[in-house]
């Protein structure tokens, strides 16, 4: 029974980043309560998983680091509060073991979706997806900004078997 909890309390990052990042490509948004449940979710995981505490405060240094980077992101017009936000909340998640993956593939990722929107935005693309979905109509209108939540999810969820928590899964 101790088993499935754990099991359970570990699939709430992976799911929850997976909905951060579908809700920001769908609606440029990712609601306040995502992050803070996943932040709340890491204390409950760090104690029943046995987390030590020196791993655990040094997994809280990691996300205090990433939220101030992330505010000065934020302050510098490159991203959305959302986004800034769940940038933090999956840092604390990855701690000092997934955080470079995690840095490298949400730049690679970021990029890659940036440079497939203005793809998006400039060509005959545009046409074709404008006769999708309202969600698609916005990703494809120029002047747009980027749902970077979404490179955040990919880079997370690639992160998270080299996390001390993603570990245990």
């Amino acid at each position: 029974m101790i088993h499935l909890f754990q099991t359970a309390i570990l699939l709430v990052f992976p799911i929850l980043v997976i909905a951060a990042g579908l809700r920001d490509a769908t609606s440029y948004t990712i609601p306040n309560w995502m992050p803070g449940v996943l932040i709340a979710a890491f204390a409950v995981a760090a104690v029943a998983l046995g987390l030590p505490w020196r791993l655990a405060a040094a997994d809280l240094a990691v996300g205090l680091v990433a939220l101030v980077a992330a505010m000065v992101m934020f302050a510098l017009r490159w991203i959305g509060g959302g986004d800034a936000k769940l940038f933090a909340a999956a840092a604390l998640w990855l701690g000092l073991t997934g955080a470079p993956t995690f840095l490298l593939v949400t730049g690679v990722a970021g990029g890659a979706l940036a440079a497939g929107l203005l793809a998006l935005r400039s060509g005959p693309l545009q046409a074709i997806a404008s006769a999708g979905p309202a969600w698609v109509v916005r990703l494809a209108k120029p002047g747009e900004g980027v749902p970077y939540g979404v490179a955040i999810a990919l880079g997370a969820l690639i992160a998270f078997p080299a996390s001390a928590l993603g570990a245990h899964l």
